[in-house]
């Protein structure tokens, strides 16, 4: 694997003499997510994906060190050997996709609402900058530099400031009992419902209201998870059907890599706190609680935008279909002139010379 290594900071070094900018890719699962890349003559990409396997792995300390290019399929078979998991359920969006991306992108499945979101488990990062050199950050290995949590912040930084080598991350062990409970219910009862059980210790690890169609009648789904005592006595406050275990785990696999019908060619991602009013006219389909809402009709970018903003939130264009055009100022809210000023400091001590493209997340930075 060092030669790997050195092979891409040649890569890197030839690029910066070039004046090049680097588009890093590893599995391409993801490549739909993010802005366009601009199709010009000066991007060169960095595959990523040979530098693979798992450094350590120590199932006791819950903790594992795993190379960018790892398929996180194969992670997860190392985890399941120990009877262990990714408890941020990282989708995948096919079998290509590896951890580096994961981590990359910063995306989270079902377990989010519970278990927290990647940056909550990542605990180091090696990155690779523009000199070649491999900046070391968490742990005792380098302390951060001028305060920031550098891995957390390189979690969903989309290769803005160069590619993640390697992670150090949390594991949790699987839990020792799950049900999945179902009732039929409006929106509003959903939302009611929400709202009823949000500072109740009921161990829900998981929650989904999916529409049927586009009216405001659907199904309300729960993952309740922990000790069987636990899990017995929250179902019983919950209630609602139980849903048998194959079902269950086909539906949370398909809201966490959108197999699900509900998300078709273009798919809106709204962010809000839980109990937030609606955002706009269409029917959504809400996880966590309801902190996050899929849409699949946005006719007005500004209004939705706005409308998340004064929430507490922000509205994302996850996906595009065909035809469908990319708002002028990126699929991604505007962030504010502060984030934008630290993202534009940290930009120009960890790549002076822009020599990674950071299109794809930002514009204008």
């Amino acid at each position: 694997m060092k030669f790997i290594k050195e092979d891409l900071a040649e890569q890197v070094a030839a690029a910066v003499a070039g004046r090049k900018q680097i588009v890093i890719r590893g599995g391409g699962t993801k490549a739909f997510y993010g802005n366009a890349i601009a199709d010009t003559e000066q991007l060169v990409e960095l595959d990523v994906t040979p530098y693979t396997g798992i450094s350590s792995y120590e199932p006791s300390e819950l903790v594992m060190t795993a190379r960018c290019g790892t398929l996180l399929r194969d992670i997860e078979a190392a985890l399941d050997e120990q009877n262990q998991r990714l408890a941020w359920e990282p989708p995948h969006f096919g079998q290509q996709a590896t951890i580096g991306g994961a981590i990359a992108t910063g995306l989270a499945g079902p377990g989010r609402m519970a278990a927290g979101g990647a940056s909550d488990f990542v605990l180091g990062t090696v990155l690779l900058n523009a000199e070649g050199q491999q900046l070391h950050f968490g742990g005792t290995v380098m302390k951060n530099v001028a305060g920031y949590d550098m891995s957390r912040l390189l979690t969903g930084s989309m290769g803005v400031f160069g590619p993640i080598l390697e992670v150090s991350f949390k594991v949790l062990p699987k839990p020792i009992c799950e049900v999945t409970l179902q009732r039929y219910c409006t929106l509003r009862e959903a939302f009611e419902c929400f709202a009823q059980w949000q500072a109740k210790a009921l161990g829900i690890s998981a929650s989904a209201w999916i529409p049927e169609g586009d009216t405001q009648q659907g199904v309300l789904y729960l993952r309740v998870s922990g000790a069987q005592p636990a899990v017995k006595q929250a179902c019983g406050v919950l209630g609602g059907e139980r849903v048998d275990e194959q079902t269950a785990k086909d539906l949370w696999l398909s809201l966490r890599e959108h197999t699900h019908p509900f998300f078709g060619d273009t798919v809106w991602r709204v962010s809000v706190p839980p109990l937030a009013d609606t955002v706009n006219e269409s029917v959504p389909l809400l996880e966590w609680g309801g902190a996050q809402r899929w849409l699949r009709q946005v006719s007005d970018v500004t209004n939705i935008r706005h409308a998340a903003a004064q929430r507490g939130g922000h509205a994302t264009l996850f996906r595009a279909g065909a035809g469908v055009s990319q708002p002028v100022d990126g699929v991604f809210q505007p962030v504010s002139a502060g984030i934008a000023a630290i993202t534009r400091r940290l930009k120009s001590n960890l790549d002076p010379l822009g020599t990674f493209y950071s299109g794809r997340l930002f514009r204008n930075i």
